[in-house]
C-alpha cells in the first residue's frame, strides 16, 4: 500500500480535503474495514484523511432526539446509559461487532458507510427510522438511512462528502426494541441473519400501534420488512400474529447461497427470529409498564 496520510483538525478542513482529492481520497474513521480492504487490494486510495483529530464527531447527544457522531465507537454505544431502556437493541447489536479490540475503535459512521448487508448496528438504526447527515463541497444534506444504502458496499454519499452524524427520534411510551443475530459461531462472527425490531403499543397495551422490522444479511442491502410491519399494526400481538409476521418477512427478503448458509436456511431463520425479537420487545414493554 502506498498513500499519503492527512490529519485534518476540523470538519471544515476534512471536507476541503475530501473535495480536493475526490475519488482518490478516503476518510479514515476506525479503519477496521478500510485498512482490510486496502490490504486485500479492493480499494487503493492515493490519499487517506484520518478523522482522529477532528473534534465533535465522537459525541452522543440524547435530548429530544438522539444524535450519534460519526466517530462514536461501538464500545461507547455499549456503555451509554441512554441506551439501556427502550433503545436496548443498540447495545445488543454493538456488543456483537467483532471482539473487544474492534469495538474500541470501530465507529458507527464507518459501519454505515461500509454498507455491508450483514452489518449489525445498521438494522437497528433502520428500525429506528434513522437519518444520516453528510457534509460536502455543496453544503450539508440529510438523507434517510434507507435511501442512503444503495447496494453492497455502495451508498448515496457523493465524492468528497463526509458522513458526520446519524439521528433518530426518542421512542414514545410503550415502546421497546430488540436485536437478534444468528451466526455460525457465538462470537466474532459475520451475521448469517440478523433482525432488529421496534414496537410501540397503544395506551392500553392491547394492540400494536407501530412496528418496524429490519433484516440484515438477506438482501443486497439491509431492508425493512414492510408487509410484515403492516400485518402487525392495529393488531393484538398474539402468537399467531407474530408467526404470520415472521412468514411475511421471510417472503420479503432475497437471500443468496454462500459459504455461511443457503438461501433457504436464511429464510427459515428470518421466519424464526422475527417472532422471537418481537416477543422480546413485548416482554420489555411489559416489564417497563
Amino acid at each position: 500500500m502506498s498513500f499519503e496520510c492527512h490529519e485534518p483538525s476540523s470538519v471544515t478542513d476534512a471536507v476541503a480535503l475530501g473535495a480536493r482529492f475526490g475519488e482518490e481520497g478516503r476518510f479514515l474513521a476506525g479503519g477496521t474495514d478500510l485498512i482490510i480492504q486496502m490490504r486485500r487490494g479492493k480499494v487503493g486510495p492515493r490519499h487517506v484523511m484520518s478523522l482522529h483529530r477532528v473534534s465533535g464527531l465522537d459525541r452522543i447527544e440524547a435530548d429530544g432526539a438522539v444524535r450519534l457522531g460519526a466517530l462514536v465507537t461501538h464500545r461507547t454505544i455499549e456503555r451509554c446509559p441512554a441506551f439501556q431502556g427502550p433503545l436496548q437493541a443498540l447495545v445488543e447489536s454493538a456488543a456483537v461487532v467483532g471482539g473487544h479490540q474492534i469495538r474500541n475503535v470501530a465507529t458507527v459512521g464507518g459501519n454505515i458507510v461500509n454498507a455491508s448487508p450483514a452489518a449489525d448496528v445498521v438494522p437497528v438504526l433502520l428500525a429506528l427510522d434513522a437519518t444520516v447527515t453528510c457534509l460536502g463541497p455543496d453544503g450539508e444534506r440529510t438523507l434517510t438511512l434507507d435511501g442512503f444504502l444503495t447496494g453492497p458496499g455502495q451508498t448515496a454519499r457523493r465524492p468528497g462528502e463526509l458522513l458526520t452524524s446519524v439521528r433518530f427520534d426518542q421512542l414514545p411510551p410503550g415502546s421497546a426494541t430488540a436485536f437478534v443475530k444468528a451466526g455460525r459461531r457465538k462470537a466474532m462472527e459475520i451475521s448469517v441473519v440478523c433482525v432488529a425490531v421496534r414496537l410501540t403499543l397503544d395506551a392500553a397495551h392491547a394492540r400494536c400501534q407501530e412496528a418496524r422490522i429490519a433484516l440484515g444479511a438477506v438482501a443486497p442491502t439491509t431492508l425493512r420488512a414492510r408487509a410484515a410491519e403492516r400485518a402487525l399494526e392495529g393488531q393484538p400481538l398474539t402468537d399467531e400474529v407474530l408467526r404470520r409476521a415472521g412468514r411475511l418477512a421471510a417472503g420479503e427478503c432475497g437471500p443468496i447461497d454462500d459459504v455461511r448458509a443457503s438461501a433457504r436456511y436464511r429464510r427459515l431463520l428470518v421466519e424464526t427470529l422475527v417472532p422471537r425479537a418481537l416477543r422480546r420487545s413485548l416482554e420489555r414493554i411489559g416489564r417497563a409498564a
